[in-house]
């Protein structure tokens, strides 16, 4: 399974986003010269690029699937960049990650890949899974007495600012998708039409 490798902090500095959106708690950093930071107007190509680099990163999508979401987007009804950042935010990988089940977007997506998740009651381990609204997300009961999982539990567990379209149980190791995401419930600052723009050349 192919996966990005690349350094957390020194990315997220290159790409102009804060680690907290990737669930670091924003004390990574790197050191950077003032040689660096004195940079020339971006061209029009390389603000595209960078917009679609950011949200691959953040999502820990390659350059193949993440050609195949913006496909299916743009094929799909409605705005083609709104379709491919709610494709995304579908992932189960990244709905394990909001509803606070782990603490980063590469943590979930190992949890997946090792199925520790049922969706609806069935086991699920493929991290790209599309789900759906009314889909229950849970914890296997094999895995809930892991390490990985107890430090979600009991009243020192780490606070969770749960999406509006999803619910999350906490004791229970358990959310519920109650909608599928909009636009409004992404919660970083992306110009998705830039990404657009670069693959329609």
């Amino acid at each position: 399974m192919a996966k990005n490798t690349q350094p957390i902090a020194k990315r997220c500095e290159a790409l102009g986003i804060s680690p907290a959106v990737l669930g670091y708690n924003g004390k990574k950093s790197t050191k950077r010269t003032a040689k660096n930071q004195m940079r020339k107007k971006k061209s029009e190509y390389a603000l595209q690029l960078t917009e679609k680099q950011k949200v691959k990163f953040i999502y820990g999508v390659l350059e193949k699937q993440f050609r195949t979401y913006y496909e299916k987007a743009d094929r799909a009804p409605g705005i083609t960049g709104e379709n491919l950042l709610i494709a995304l935010e579908r992932r189960l990988d990244n709905v394990v990650f909001r509803m606070g089940f782990a603490m980063t977007r590469r943590e979930a997506r190992q949890l997946v890949s090792h199925a520790h998740f049922t969706v609806n009651g069935k086991k699920v381990n493929i991290a790209s899974y599309q789900v759906k609204a009314g889909d229950v997300i849970e914890v296997k009961e094999s895995s809930r007495s892991s390490v990985a999982f107890k430090r979600f539990l009991g009243e020192d567990a780490v606070a969770v600012n749960v999406p509006a379209w999803m619910t999350r149980e906490k004791e229970a190791l358990k959310g519920t998708i109650l909608r599928l995401p909009e636009r409004a419930d992404i919660d970083f600052p992306v110009e998705e039409h830039l990404i657009v723009e670069l693959y329609s050349k």
